[in-house]
């Protein structure tokens, strides 16, 4: 990669999932010997990298208010998109690596224009299905599959993000997208999980070649209990059982936001159904859904936690947890899962997206159906399978699922990528 001039961009940089794995990208790609600049659109990044803010606070607010009254979320933001395209013709780049375009900071016909029009190899990484639908992020939760032939008459615009709260114009920004984004030379497609690299086959988007690189896991701040706290742990074991008393058993909900397609409601039902022995804490809550949880249940049964942004204070809640409990109705590939794993915990998904694949029978269940008695079904199951200790569930065979998922080995492949990118200008 040596002296290769490389842009990435992306709605943040450094802050959550994306902006994180923006942020390693830019030092991994550096540490090769690239030249590398990131672009973005919300918040800040450090002074020691150099980096392109596009448009202001005020930019933003105004394309947002754009979408809210035209559902118009990637088509405004013109001027600001310009000044950006004079700033990357300044940085010659040998390659653009695109992430997020959504989230109110760029004019995608612009971007794609000048794409074409210089022939510069990009690498785009879908973190969601935005790219190919005329409005949402996600359908999963909603079963939608307008996306495969064009949509229209959309019955989520104003409840599924990009909100628009006063206009359906899902079946022009289908359209538009689709000019837009069709017929670069050299494009290649990334998706973090085999579930939607199928279903960018199946959209618009199908013309380009599609490479799965999965998301990556830190190893070094995830990780599992050490031999000091496991002993720790089978001596009040045993101390509780030779008293008579039964151990708590350790149930885990964690989200950065509880929003609908996280699947609360489900962890609410499962609360309810549990048997005494059982303890449920839900981690991310906002106040007010902390508030309602506590209204409902009481402490000893349901521990109701705000977010935190100590990746340490996260590892702990992963470690102390016998079994991770993950209802989401809409993901792409869940992070949330790998930390678990990580941290030698396993985990309960439901059958959704990118979800299942984080998994096999050694660490964890998948539910064969979207309901809280199937969640309650897996968690017994995972009980009993760890209980007869014959290594299944076991926290060695958690964390050596993750390891089959270390962000240096993923950031190794993409390096790989950019590599032939910058060789082969027409590789289609």
């Amino acid at each position: 990669m040596d002296g290769k001039k490389i842009v990435l961009v992306n709605t943040v940089y450094g802050s959550g999932s994306v902006g994180r794995i923006t942020a390693d990208l830019y030092h991994a790609a550096e540490q090769n010997g690239a030249l590398v600049s990131a672009a973005y659109g919300r918040g800040s990044a450090p002074a020691d990298i150099h980096a392109y803010r596009v448009g202001s606070r005020k930019d933003f607010y105004g394309h947002v208010c754009y979408n809210f009254f035209r559902d118009g979320s990637g088509f405004g933001s013109a001027k600001q998109t310009e000044r950006f395209l004079d700033w990357l013709e300044g940085e010659q780049p040998d390659l653009l690596h695109l992430h997020n375009l959504h989230g109110f900071y760029l004019q995608i016909e612009k971007l794609f224009e000048s794409i074409k029009k210089k022939k510069v190899p990009v690498v785009w990484t879908l973190h969601d299905c935005w790219a190919f639908t005329g409005h949402c992020a996600y359908y999963d939760k909603s079963g939608c599959q307008k996306w495969k032939d064009g949509c229209g008459n959309c019955a989520y615009h104003r409840s599924a993000y990009p909100y628009a709260l006063f206009c359906d114009n899902s079946a022009e920004n289908y359209r538009r997208k689709k000019a837009a984004f069709c017929g670069v030379e050299n494009l290649t497609i990334v998706t973090p999980s085999q579930w939607l690299a199928q279903e960018v086959k199946q959209s618009f988007l199908g013309e380009y070649p599609v490479q799965v690189i999965h998301n990556g896991i830190d190893l070094e701040q995830f990780t599992p209990p050490d031999e000091g706290s496991l002993r720790e742990h089978k001596g009040c074991q045993e101390k509780a059982a030779a008293s008579g008393q039964q151990r708590r058993w350790e149930i885990l909900g964690a989200a950065n936001i509880w929003e609908e397609r996280k699947g609360l409601s489900y962890l609410k039902e499962l609360a309810d159904m549990l048997p005494a022995d059982s303890h449920l804490t839900l981690l991310g809550l906002s106040d007010r859904q902390i508030r309602n949880i506590r209204r409902q249940f009481p402490e000893e049964r349901v521990s109701a936690c705000k977010r935190t942004d100590s990746i340490a204070k996260l590892a702990e809640a992963y470690r102390r947890a016998d079994v991770f409990v993950n209802p989401t109705l809409e993901d792409v590939f869940s992070m949330t899962n790998l930390e678990a794993l990580a941290c030698g915990t396993p985990v309960v998904t439901f059958p959704t997206g990118g979800s299942p694949e984080t998994i096999d029978r050694s660490c964890g269940i998948v539910t064969d159906s979207k309901d809280a008695a199937a969640l309650l079904r897996a968690v017994e199951q995972i009980r009993r399978g760890k209980e007869q200790e014959k290594g299944l569930y076991s926290t060695e065979a958690c964390r050596n699922r993750a390891l089959c998922f270390g962000k240096r080995e993923r950031y190794g492949e993409y390096l790989a990528l950019y590599q032939t990118m910058c060789e082969n200008k027409h590789i289609r």
